[in-house]
């Protein structure tokens, strides 16, 4: 029997310096996606989004930033957080959806990858260290953790550094009001083998979906909503709508799969971890969770959220909301040794997935 688990052994995050406030959106003007300008008064928009969204500002890179720069020092604070030697670790992970992408520039490049961008930055000399990106929208943080757990448990690998990093400021077309929803931030953690007998800790399931029909182009890249604005240049889109109906369908029993498969009552998870997208959407998929066992959650107690003062960093929300929560920035959400937490995404793809774990 495989006694091996997998465990958080630290975390660190980057959060971009550069704050946008909600009232600084207030002079632009916003179009639908048939071109046509939003006559609705741009303070009257502003207002319903942060409503719906519980954004009140966000965070942008600097100029002189880009992704692979915000990951290199996301990891290098969970390495010193770890208290561990770089040159030990077998794998690098880094969660993204766009690449480098250098302000006043639509262009990506991931060439080389990220993760090697970062390996040249931290400095790793050690070539078994294998280094590779992975693309799976939002979601895709969390499922570098899952790739991880499953190599840490199959022998291949015994320490990885998972990260996920982006600058969505540099993909958003300022004259769609979903611009405003997006963020830039790092986050990272080194996640190792343990074979203490003794310890609890670790990754006790998993679970993960990807939904390619209809779905596929509910996130996706597209041209900007102003009116004869150069059709080859292609920023990130969402239709809003399908994606909350999708998420607030699918996933709250992809979540209960992952704590089902484990034995355990959702009154034993301690804390959700859940992307923050958007804060009605995240809401609503926690209380549709707790549902389905026929319980009304406390949301205050059980859901830490971040995404009031970062918006949405796509694959940086989740590791940077945990980093914060385990060093004390949100007191209300203490976490001890012990307790069992649940880490759930969804984004592009249109993928989903979760992941239980003991702290």
């Amino acid at each position: 029997m495989n006694t091996v688990k997998t465990i958080i052994k630290g975390t660190g995050c980057f959060i971009p310096s550069l704050v946008k406030l909600n009232r600084d959106f207030a002079a632009d003007s916003f179009y639908d996606a048939h071109q046509v300008q939003i006559a609705t008064a741009t303070l009257e928009v502003i207002d319903k989004f942060q409503q719906i969204t519980g954004i009140n500002e966000r965070r942008y890179a600097d100029n002189d930033q880009n992704a692979s720069g915000m990951a290199a020092i996301a990891a290098s604070r969970a390495i010193t957080d770890a208290g561990i030697d770089p040159e030990t670790i077998d794998q690098i992970i880094v969660a993204h959806n766009f690449g480098d992408v250098g302000v006043s520039s639509i262009q990506s490049d991931a060439v080389p990858s990220l993760a090697s961008r970062v390996k040249h930055t931290l400095g790793i000399r050690n070539v078994s260290c294998v280094a590779y990106d992975i693309l799976f929208g939002c979601p895709g943080w969390l499922q570098g953790v899952i790739q991880a757990d499953a190599f840490i448990k199959a022998g291949i690998a015994k320490r990885c550094l998972v990260i996920g990093t982006e600058t969505l400021s540099r993909v958003i077309d300022s004259y769609d009001r979903d611009s405003m929803i997006f963020s830039d931030g790092a986050g990272a953690v080194i996640i190792e083998a343990s074979n203490d007998p003794a310890g609890n800790a670790g990754i006790l399931s998993s679970a993960a979906q990807s939904f390619a029909m209809d779905e596929a182009n509910y996130i996706n890249m597209g041209s900007s909503y102003l009116p004869n604005a150069d059709e080859q240049v292609k920023y990130i889109k969402m239709q809003g709508r399908k994606v909350y109906e999708f998420a607030l369908k699918h996933v709250p029993t992809a979540i209960k799969t992952c704590i089902d498969a484990i034995g355990m009552d959702i009154t034993q998870v301690k804390k959700i971890f859940i992307h923050q997208a958007n804060e009605k959407l995240d809401e609503a998929i926690v209380k549709a969770l707790y549902k389905l066992y026929n319980i009304t959650p406390v949301l205050s107690e059980v859901m830490p959220m971040n995404i009031h003062a970062l918006g949405n960093s796509s694959v940086a929300t989740i590791p940077t909301l945990f980093d914060m929560v385990r060093k004390g920035a949100f007191p209300e959400h203490k976490l001890d040794a012990g307790d069992v937490v649940v880490f759930a995404s969804v984004g592009a793809g249109m993928n989903i997935n979760a992941v239980c774990y003991r702290m």
